[in-house]
Parts: C-alpha cells; sequence; structure tokens
C-alpha cells in the first residue's frame, strides 16, 4: 500500500486534532520556561495546515506540493520560533518526495528523517540544548534502525515514538541552549522543554497513522 495525498490530508488532520486536544498542556509547559504561548502557536500552525492540505483536490496534487502547502499554511499562521522550523520540516519532506504520485513506506520514512534533519539544520541545535530537536533526532534515528532490521512502518514509528519520548523526558535535567529559557541558567532544570513535548505528539499521531496504514 501507498500513501497519497488523501492519506496525507488524513494524517494532518490525525496531528491537528492531537495538538489541540494538548494546546492547553503545552501552554503551561511553556509557561514555566517560556513565553506561555507554545500550545496557541502549534495549534494556529497544525490548524492552517490541515485545513490547506485538506482543500486541495487529492486526486490532482502529488504529495510534494502537499507539503509545501502545509509548509506555507503553518508558516503564515505561526511567526514565533515553531513557524519556520515546521515550515522547514514540511518542505523538506516535500523535497524527499520530488517526483512521487504516491510514497512507499521507504519514500515515508525517508520523509520523515528529511523533516527531523531540517528541523535541526534551521534550528542550529545539537542534542541537549533542551529543544524540540531533542525528541526529534533521536525519533528519526530510531525510525531509520529499525526499518534497516527490516521491521514494518508500524514499528518503526512505534519505535520512534518511544526515542522521542524518552529524548523528550530527557530535556527536564537539562539547561537551555535556546530560545527564552536559555536565559534561565539552572532554573530551566526540572522542567521538560514544551517543543519536545509538541514533537511527541505530533510523532504519536504520525505513529497511529501509520498503525492505520499498515492495519
Amino acid at each position: 500500500m501507498t500513501i497519497a495525498t488523501k492519506d496525507l490530508q488524513h494524517l494532518f488532520a490525525l496531528i491537528a486534532e492531537d495538538i489541540a486536544k494538548n494546546r492547553d498542556h503545552l501552554c503551561e509547559l511553556d509557561g514555566v520556561i517560556g513565553d506561555g504561548d507554545h500550545g496557541l502557536a502549534m495549534d494556529a500552525g497544525c490548524q492552517a495546515a490541515a485545513k490547506a492540505v485538506g482543500e486541495l483536490d487529492p486526486t490532482q496534487t502529488a504529495p510534494t506540493p502537499a507539503f509545501n502547502v502545509a509548509a506555507k499554511a503553518f508558516l503564515n499562521a505561526v511567526g514565533a520560533s515553531s513557524g519556520p522550523l515546521y515550515a522547514t520540516a514540511f518542505m523538506r519532506a516535500g523535497a524527499a518526495a520530488t517526483g512521487k504520485q504516491a510514497l512507499t513506506d521507504d519514500d515515508f520514512l525517508r520523509a520523515f528523517a528529511a523533516m527531523a534533519k531540517g528541523i535541526q539544520e534551521r534550528g542550529k541545535a545539537e542534542l541537549g540544548e533542551k529543544t524540540m530537536v531533542d525528541a526529534w533526532r533521536p525519533a528519526a534515528d530510531a525510525a531509520l534502525d529499525s526499518w534497516r532490521s527490516g521491521a514494518p512502518m508500524a514499528g518503526c514509528f512505534d519505535a520512534a515514538l518511544q526515542a522521542a519520548r524518552q529524548g523528550c523526558e530527557a530535556t527536564s535535567g537539562m539547561t537551555a541552549g535556546k530560545g527564552r529559557a536559555s536565559r534561565l541558567g539552572h532554573r530551566a532544570i526540572g522542567h521538560i522543554d514544551p517543543g519536545a513535548a509538541s514533537a511527541v505528539i505530533m510523532i504519536a499521531a504520525m505513529a497511529k497513522f501509520a498503525q492505520q496504514h499498515d492495519g
């Protein structure tokens, strides 16, 4: 089974729904070490992306333009730091899918890995700096490792989600190297990074999508 634009419409809807459910929790996390609006920003961006992708004609639109439409909608809705990061992620996913009318499982995993790499490069963040990279990078690495060992796509995303959760939890013990939280120094220790927390929600939605797809 391949993943076509109609499937991506479903994926973006799933992500938007799960981020919306967790919007207030993400704002609470951000209120402790940031400016308290991360949940609002992610909700606005994901809703905008889902709406824009949902309005495409799936019979006329290949995956690459669908990802690019999502990128533009997210960026237009979110001017804050997560806007350019996720816009880059979706653009990189689109670039990984260039020329495809539908994605194989292999293509989709490559797009996922490209998203993580795009976020890391655009944010110029390394592991251990208490950012969303601490969830995204281990998730992408775990997914690709599982794929190379012959796991089905759903298994790869289960591994990605487990790695993302561990990475997110680990941010609690870190001082921040980026953003507003970096001004707090050691006072940021004991609080998980809201960007890593929202990354886990997004990756969990992708894992749910992969399970439905494989099922």
